[in-house]
């Protein structure tokens, strides 16, 4: 069993894939490692770009590129790339990702010297260093009277229910982590599975973060770890969301299942109806002549997307 198996899943983003895989192997020369690219069925080239960067650097870090037949969303891309090769401790990332050198043995000394903590979060940077907010608090019902109101009387008095954390999160707070790069012990992989392939982007992060607090594995924060994320690089999401436009029907359909997962299906309903009261909050801004903060387009009927089925896959909405 190798030490650590990189997955990173590449979709018609070939150029940042090798980017990202030339950090991952600088640093990983030396350490008994694999890397592992998943090709989500790109269809445009990138998977025979991506070999052909392989085979003229496999000599200096084992790289196995699989080829998936379809685009099967982030979940089940990284299944195939962790179970390719099973080992100690399995490094999740995004291809709009690039390691600071010293990244593997900062994030594995501190793996090692805490058995009983299951994930593992870097510090995620701006390239000039600036740090991202990566580690959060469970989306909750609350959080979601917060998000819709997006005022700052809400904000300040239900601060505990708040999702995101601040840059430098003290320990006993973080709840989840983001994904763009995630460190997973093998034993709590196969305690608790592999992720829930019927997402097909967004939320699988929490969902288990969820699943693994729930059976008791631990989360750590691990600042000397770094990791500069190009947010957005591999997704259009939080391009759309800056814009408040219409965000695509697999994030509501993944926001769906994952609060009848963490709630139940009383709590999703509860969820969405808190969503709306912040939004009457919103609007009654207009009253003390302050500006109301916009929603995303169309959010108020997107809230609902499989209400009545909601482990229905997202893959019929994510393409």
């Amino acid at each position: 069993m190798k030490k650590i198996n990189v997955s990173i899943i590449n979709y018609k983003t070939a150029e940042l894939t090798i980017e990202c895989l030339r950090s991952v192997v600088d640093d990983l020369i030396g350490i008994d490692g694999h890397v592992t690219v998943v090709d989500n069925d790109s269809n445009d080239g990138s998977a025979e770009k991506l070999q052909a960067w392989i085979d003229v650097h496999i000599s200096q870090v084992p790289i196995t590129l699989v080829r998936s037949e379809t685009n099967s969303g982030f979940s089940s891309g990284h299944n195939q790339g962790i179970l390719a090769c099973p080992a100690e401790f399995y490094l999740v990332l995004n291809s709009d990702a690039v390691l600071r050198p010293g990244f593997f043995n900062a994030i594995l000394t501190a793996a090692e010297a805490s058995p009983d903590i299951g994930l593992l979060a870097p510090r995620l940077e701006d390239e000039d260093g600036t740090p991202q907010i990566s580690c959060f608090r469970f989306h909750n019902p609350a959080s979601e009277l917060i998000r819709g109101a997006a005022t700052g009387f809400i904000t300040n008095l239900l601060s505990r229910y708040n999702v995101p954390l601040s840059v430098a999160p003290k320990a006993d707070m973080i709840e989840w982590a983001s994904f763009a790069c995630i460190l997973l012990r093998h034993e709590m992989f196969a305690s608790i599975g592999p992720m829930d392939d019927g997402y097909f982007l967004y939320f699988e992060d929490s969902e288990y973060c969820l699943r693994a607090h729930r059976a008791g594995w631990g989360i750590a924060y691990v600042q000397t770890a770094r990791t500069v994320h190009y947010r957005g690089g591999s997704a259009p999401v939080k391009a759309l969301a800056k814009e408040n436009k219409r965000l695509p029907a697999y994030y509501y359909a993944s926001r769906t299942r994952f609060f009848y997962q963490a709630y139940g299906w009383a709590g999703l309903v509860f969820a969405n109806i808190l969503w709306v009261t912040g939004r009457i909050i919103a609007n009654l801004r207009r009253l003390i002549g302050r500006p109301v903060p916009k929603a995303k387009e169309s959010e108020q009927m997107d809230i609902w997307c499989n209400i009545f089925s909601p482990l229905g896959s997202s893959h019929k909405t994510g393409g």
